[in-house]
């Protein structure tokens, strides 16, 4: 059984790759599990036509049910799960089925998208980066109606502010469109926002295939896992997510129109984009890893490579010294006047003519040659 790797100085955070919040086994189906600490939900509307747009914030459920009965499209922002009466209410108001209020609130699902009778069910995952590029996901639950776009975020804070922006502006199709491609705005939104993302975090792959060759350290192997970790989270929530885009393509699904079908091919195509460099990015975190072992190896025979060069040229010195530091009485050079510099002269000679052999052998090189020839990587990862 191969040995297995250990790096007794490093220290990473027990973060769980996967935790659900799920009821107990057995449980009727559409049972909810409110988190402690989920925020209490904050409801926003946003109502518009061509020539009118409403915005404010909603106190009370009641209040939105004026608005299911406009012909003017309707966009319900909830932000917060933290509250069950409120969410029983919204699933009363818009009469959605028990299951499908039980993905909205038992997150994390797995990005998908259902039909449910006259309504239908998209379930994405919004990514945040930290300042250190961490990666912190978000599930997004869009349910589109006839007339309505419900949507249920976990916190507060999401990349959706453009989308808001081109609704109060006016401009382009957004105003004009139905729910459908509002719908499709806010998916394309949530894929692009992965474009930033994925750049930082190349930047740091090009700054950490620096730091393995020159300075490795027990912080840059930490920093790989992070981000291995990172890149993992990214695929969990983008590979799903294409496919559920692709379903919505190819089905006939009345929702959505033609014309946003359309639209949603190029949303698929960049998902499709987004796996390709993730995908590279995860081979070239995997590559560091080797890059990094190399490194610290080669670092490790340079050092064993000076010592036992420094030890072979003191082996023949420190049998001189010992056999001119035996006490015998009858040893000729001992009484000679010149003894001592010839035995001083022997053993500089022996030391210089060892020195001498390694530099000639490639064992040893000065200056610039130690630099060009010397053992190492480079950026590749490759043996010099």
């Amino acid at each position: 059984m191969p040995k297995r790797l250990t790096f007794p100085h490093l220290s990473l955070p027990r973060v769980p790759m996967f935790r659900k919040r799920h009821p107990p086994v057995g449980s009727r189906p559409g049972t909810l599990m409110i988190s402690e600490d989920s925020p209490p939900p904050r409801i926003t509307l946003i109502d518009y036509t061509m020539d009118g747009l409403t915005e404010r914030e909603i106190d009370r459920v009641e209040e939105l049910r004026p608005y299911l009965a406009s012909p003017s499209v309707t966009w319900i922002d909830v932000v917060g799960l933290g509250d069950e009466r409120v969410l029983r209410e919204l699933a009363a108001l818009f009469d959605l089925h028990p299951l499908l209020i039980e993905d909205v609130v038992n997150v994390p699902q797995r990005p998908k998208s259902e039909p449910y009778d006259n309504l239908h069910l998209y379930v994405s995952r919004m990514l945040h980066m930290g300042d250190e590029i961490t990666v912190r996901p978000e599930q997004l639950s869009i349910i589109l109606g006839r007339h309505f776009l419900l949507t249920f975020q976990e916190r507060a804070g999401d990349v959706l502010e453009p989308v808001r922006t081109r609704i109060r502006q006016g401009k382009g199709l957004l105003r004009q469109a139905g729910p459908d491609y509002l719908a499709y705005a806010i998916l394309d939104t949530v894929i692009d926002s992965y474009y930033p993302l994925l750049e930082a975090v190349g930047d740091r792959l090009e700054e950490l295939e620096t730091e393995v060759i020159e300075n490795p350290t027990d912080a840059t192997i930490a920093t790989i896992y992070r981000l291995k970790r990172d890149l993992l989270a990214i695929r969990r929530a983008i590979w799903p997510q294409r496919d559920a885009i692709n379903s919505i393509v190819r089905d006939d699904h009345d929702l959505f129109t033609d014309q946003v079908r359309v639209y949603l091919r190029d949303s698929y195509d960049h998902c499709v984009q987004v796996m390709d460099v993730l995908e590279s990015y995860r081979e070239m975190a995997g590559g560091l890893l080797d890059v990094y072992l190399s490194s610290v190896n080669n670092r490790m025979n340079e050092v064993m490579k000076v010592l036992t060069v420094m030890a072979s040229i003191f082996i023949p010195l420190t049998f001189i010294a010992g056999v001119y530091g035996m006490n015998f009485e009858f040893m000729p050079e001992l009484h000679k006047r010149y003894a001592y510099p010839m035995v001083w002269a022997i053993m500089l000679t022996v030391a210089g003519g060892m020195v001498w052999l390694f530099v000639r052998k490639g064992w040893i090189r000065f200056g610039r040659a130690a630099g060009q020839r010397g053992g190492g990587v480079d950026k590749n990862g490759e043996a010099s």
